[in-house]
């Protein structure tokens, strides 16, 4: 062999450069597995030895041999290649890794995070096969002996299902499957496998099961707007609570249905999914699907595989369903865009609106994003001409927006939180035949149980917080770090017998409220009252009945629901964000003042808010009653420019924590004062300064702002703070994460 083939042969030898789930922001070689032959083509699964186990990764390129940093000796074999087709198709595989670099996050990780479960555990990416069984074309009845009584049963039964019957099927007719393989052996049955299909999987002339309603000349804006869309736009869809933005929805999703398309439609949250699917499935001859945490791992992995071969025509999910593949991509929905719920708060801290952003972008297909209560983020973004800014300013049919009122609660008297003029409006409404909405955004019976005689509330011993009073069962509970204790007879300071509750929760509203209204119905809904099963369901169909009754419950009730005997609706503390350490504070009170008055008049009955407050003069809380929430949020706006806030300025946030108090300022304030020696120009670091609430769950936090003018520097400034912390001496003795464009201070 000359010397040019020998480095020709040296150079076509590949090495596979694999993204494993790790918090390591790197990649991994690995020579193909000594057994496989075949292509293997990026986006497919490998199963890796990983240190002292077998882990899960991701093809992300073959490089050849020369160019990998390991030597060619110390490379290890993969140990089996998973896929012969990518899981990851390659505009979804983009789209991970755009994210992945977007957010500062591991690459293996992110894409871990955006495979179904068992995909991750390294399971096929097939459907879960049902075994059937149908009779042989040698099946003879005739052949049979004539005592087998038995076999011949279940012989009969099998040749009267000639499409196959499942055991469970055949059992339930009398059969005995044990037989089956008797039978088999004799060549007269064979046992097939059936995948699951949807039912109208291929309908493609008639989606629709009901006639659509008849749209407003705003709600038609809308859709003729979205029709005549052939590629990317990305619409605000800004409409009042009870305008029809569900409608709109699904008229806009019957056009792309009928072009022979996929729909997918974010929720923030799981309580909102099924009340959202059976509306769509109400309308629509199409498969629906829904994609949330509630499903076991293979539900969600035949919706997740039904959307990638195209029979899925609509998928309803919470933010991880942004990562769901669709064959035939037609338009992305996500609703109540400004929710919080749209941001992962923890491992990879992804926005999915801004994500569904991107891939409508990627897809070539439309976005709407619709809310009443936009976030500022996307009402910049329409002010500015990169959304489409759509109104619905009128409610749907007949109904008309709720009347507000301040009821300035100053020098009143109040029964746990109710006062007494808010009592006698609820008599007045319950006397006309509806229903009322109470609403305190605190679970429990009291925020805090403290002691009369020296003043000392119960603390809760790993957090920086109180020990909320719980009545349903008596404990007292941290909903921080979720300890749960006994409630003590005694004050642990002063030993005084004299512990009593100290201001209300939804537990407490509820006893003095059946202590009011005896003959009246009384609902609680909050995340204690309905932990069980069903339990939601099942207090919304009393509500729906229609009879006079009393909803008191937590942000549950704000978003979604649909009550039309609701009339009045207060909200018991409406001064609860008004002075938040958040910037984000006022713009999240008003969002979900709003989306609570929304619950009021829906129908044909007006409906009014009243809002308890003890600032009845605030300037922004008035803008917000008085003048709604376009101007509340166009004032909130010129003053987050003013300071530099975003979203005028770029913001990431590096927190740590630690087992000791001052370890994690003094890791952050070390990555400060080595970042300001190479940070480019534009971005500059605030703090370290401890956390909002510093203690939380038996750990010390602090956190580190990072801000800039545009994206760039921003990243540029990440990227080497990300390298020096991986680094960094104290990184084993302290926990860090990073947060890109944070929702949440604290």
């Amino acid at each position: 062999m000359n010397a040019d083939t020998a480095t020709s042969g040296v150079s076509e030898r590949r090495v596979l450069r694999i993204a494993v789930p790790s918090p390591l922001r790197r990649l991994f070689d690995y020579r193909p597995p000594t057994d496989h032959s075949g292509p293997i083509n990026p986006g497919c699964r490998v199963r890796v030895s990983f240190g002292r186990r077998e882990v899960i990764g991701v093809l992300v390129e073959q490089i050849p041999e020369a160019l990998s940093d390991c030597p060619a000796d110390k490379l290890k074999p993969a140990l089996e290649v998973l896929d012969t087709v990518p899981v990851l198709d390659p505009a979804l595989f983009s789209l991970v890794s755009w994210a992945a670099g977007y957010y500062q996050h591991p690459l293996g990780d992110a894409l871990h995070q955006a495979l179904p479960v068992l995909l991750r555990q390294g399971q096929a990416d097939r459907f879960q096969h049902q075994t059937l069984w149908r009779a042989s074309s040698r099946a003879d009845l005739s052949a049979l002996p004539a005592n087998a009584h038995r076999q011949q049963a279940v012989l009969a039964l099998l040749i009267e299902h000639p499409q196959g019957i499942s055991t469970d099927a055949l059992r339930a007719e009398g059969g005995d499957p044990k037989l089956l393989r008797t039978l088999e052996a004799k060549g007269m049955a064979e046992a097939i496998e059936q995948i699951p299909r949807l039912p109208h999987a291929d309908s493609q002339d008639q989606v629709l099961l009901e006639a659509p309603l008849t749209l407003n000349d705003e709600q038609a804006a809308v859709v003729d707007r979205l029709s005549d869309t052939t590629g990317f736009t990305s619409v605000l869809m800004e409409g009042v609570t009870g305008s029809g933005k569900t409608e709109v929805y699904l008229q806009a999703i019957q056009q792309v249905l009928e072009r022979g398309q996929q729909a997918l439609v974010l929720v923030p949250e799981i309580g909102l999914t099924p009340q959202t699917v059976a509306r769509f499935k109400a309308r629509f001859k199409v498969p629906v699907l829904a994609l949330h945490s509630g499903l076991t791992d293979r539900q969600r992995l035949d919706a997740w595989l039904w959307a990638r071969e195209g029979s899925a025509r609509i998928l309803i999910g919470t933010r991880s369903a942004v990562f769901t593949p669709l064959k035939h991509p037609g338009i992305i929905i996500v609703d109540e865009e400004h929710d919080g719920s749209f941001k992962q708060q923890d491992g990879f801290r992804y926005h999915a609106r801004d994500l569904a952003v991107y891939r409508a972008h990627q897809l070539d297909i439309p976005i709407l994003l619709g809310s009443a209560t936009p976030s500022l983020e996307s009402l910049n973004n329409a002010l500015s001409g990169r959304f489409e800014h759509l109104r619905l300013t009128r409610r749907a049919g007949k109904a008309q927006p709720p009347r507000f009122e301040l009821l300035d609660i100053r020098q009143q008297a109040l029964d746990a939180g109710l006062s007494t003029p808010l009592l006698a409006r609820i008599r007045q409404h319950l006397q006309q035949g509806t229903q009322v909405l109470l609403f305190l955004n605190r679970r429990g019976f009291s925020p805090a149980l403290v002691c009369h005689d020296c003043g000392t509330p119960v603390d809760c011993t790993r957090c920086d917080a109180r020990m909320t009073l719980h009545r349903q069962p008596p404990h007292l509970h941290c909903h921080h770090c979720d300890r749960q204790t006994p409630i003590p007879m005694r004050c642990a300071h002063c030993g005084s017998d004299q512990l009593r509750p100290a201001g209300s929760g939804t537990e407490r509203i509820e006893d003095r409220l059946q202590v009011h209204f005896t003959d009246t119905p009384i609902h609680r809904v909050d995340r204690d009252s309905t932990q069980r099963k069903q339990a939601l369901e099942n207090i919304m169909a009393k509500v729906h009945r229609g009879d006079p009754c009393i909803l008191v419950g937590t942000q549950m009730l704000a978003k979604g629901h649909h009550f039309p005997k609701v009339t009045l609706v207060a909200i018991l503390d409406a001064d609860a964000g008004l002075f938040s350490a958040d910037f984000r504070g006022m713009e999240k009170t008003a969002q979900l003042i709003l989306q609570v008055a929304g619950r009021a008049g829906r129908a044909d009955h007006p409906g009014e808010v009243l809002l308890q407050t003890m600032q009845a003069d605030h300037p922004m809380l008035n803008t917000l009653v008085n003048a709604g929430y376009e101007p509340f949020a166009r004032e909130e706006l010129r003053l987050r420019k003013g300071g530099h806030l975003p979203p005028f300025s770029n913001h990431a946030l590096i927190r740590a924590e630690a087992n000791r108090q001052g370890l994690a300022e003094n890791f952050l304030l070390s990555v400060r004062e080595w970042g300001q020696q190479y940070l480019p120009e534009q971005a500059q670091c605030v703090g370290p300064f401890p956390a909002l609430m510093e203690k939380r769950a038996g750990l010390f936090r602090a956190q580190l702002l990072i801000q800039a003018g545009a994206r760039k520097p921003l990243h540029q400034a990440l990227a080497l703070l990300v390298n020096l912390m991986q680094e960094h001496p104290e990184a084993r003795r302290v926990r860090w994460t990073l947060d890109v464009d944070p929702i949440d201070s604290y």
